[in-house]
């Protein structure tokens, strides 16, 4: 897979449409802790969680194993319906003890991104239990690094060190799920959805998916290594808003186009092309933590930049356009300034 260059010199991309059929077969959830007694900010509550999986049901969507409905909305053979998947990162204890049985009630299927390191620790599941999920109907094990490290760059970091240190996150992990199961997925979920392109590169010579946590749905103009999920912890999940999510289009452009977020201004500027049906007079950008920003539409192509600078590591860019059933188009953009501490 070719990553494609972005200007990094002002973060001003220009995307090239590669049609306007906007499909969106795979909406991907992604949660942490199912829990009433962990961290609010990575956590659903037990009621909002069985809240999501009854609207879910009432909307008749279905829930599909992670890699083959990644599979099948990459191809686009799966029509114009929505189909649902089921993420946890982590491995944290609440999903053996809460949110797999409630699963398994329903016989839905579910994917674990697995840090290695972490298994056995105090509020993580042990291998044991990994196996026991492993050898259920639906679900699936997957790789979400050895240490749970930043993987980008880091702004002083040599060439060498970081190859070197994220080559023994990746595959170090991958050889500790081997050596515990039979064959885990080939997907990657990355920690804080953190990535550059050298790590795109990475994700790709090992032939994995890489899933990343800003919004929106899997369509067929989305890369392979920055595929959207919708994070669900409590902040995010409620049902006044879920349904938007859960019937959510993929914004029609190509994705592997977008830069892969590593800022060098502050505030990042955004463009993609005003490709048929997006109009203008219906599209609606937010930044985080400033709401609603405007936007210019220069030469045929729409340049979203937010009137302020963030403080934050992580923030984004998100727009949406109304479909005309119900649903919107949804693309969102996650930023990473590396001059922010690590979490």
């Amino acid at each position: 897979m070719q990553l494609k260059a972005f200007l990094k010199s002002s973060m001003i991309v220009t995307l090239m449409a590669t049609g306007t059929a906007a499909r969106a077969d795979l909406v991907v959830l992604q949660y942490h802790h199912v829990s009433d007694s962990t961290p609010p900010a990575t956590s659903t509550s037990v009621s909002l969680f069985e809240g999501q999986l009854d609207m879910i049901s009432d909307l008749e969507l279905e829930i599909v194993d992670l890699h083959k409905g990644t599979e099948a909305a990459l191809a686009g053979t799966d029509g114009q319906g929505n189909r649902i998947a089921i993420t946890f990162d982590d491995a944290y204890d609440s999903v053996y003890h809460t949110a797999a049985p409630l699963l398994a009630e329903k016989a839905y299927p579910s994917t674990i991104f697995v840090n290695t390191e972490a298994v056995g620790r105090n509020g993580y599941m042990t291998w044991d239990q990994i196996r026991e999920l492993a050898e259920r109907p639906g679900v699936t094990i997957a790789n979400h690094s050895a240490d749970h490290g930043h993987l980008a760059r880091k702004p002083n970091e040599s060439e060498s060190d970081w190859q070197a240190r994220v080559t023994n996150s990746l595959d170090s992990a991958q050889e500790s799920l081997e050596e515990e199961l039979d064959s885990p997925a080939p997907m990657f979920a990355y920690p804080y959805g953190e990535f550059d392109q050298a790590l795109e590169r990475k994700i790709a010579e090992r032939g994995w998916y890489g899933f990343g946590q800003q919004s929106g749905a899997i369509g067929q103009q989305t890369e392979k290594t920055r595929l959207p999920r919708f994070p669900m912890a409590n902040a995010y999940g409620q049902l006044g808003n879920l349904e938007n999510k859960l019937r959510s289009k993929a914004f029609p452009v190509n994705t592997g186009e977008l830069p892969d977020g590593v800022i060098s201004e502050n505030p990042p500027t955004l463009v993609f092309p005003l490709v048929d049906p997006i109009d203008a007079n219906r599209l609606t950008c937010f930044a985080s933590g400033q709401g609603r920003i405007d936007f210019d539409v220069i030469d045929g192509n729409v340049e979203v930049k937010a009137p302020e600078a963030f403080n934050s590591r992580r923030f984004r860019y998100n727009c949406t356009h109304p479909v005309g059933d119900g649903s919107y188009y949804w693309l969102s953009q996650q930023w990473l300034d590396l001059s922010k501490p690590e979490d």
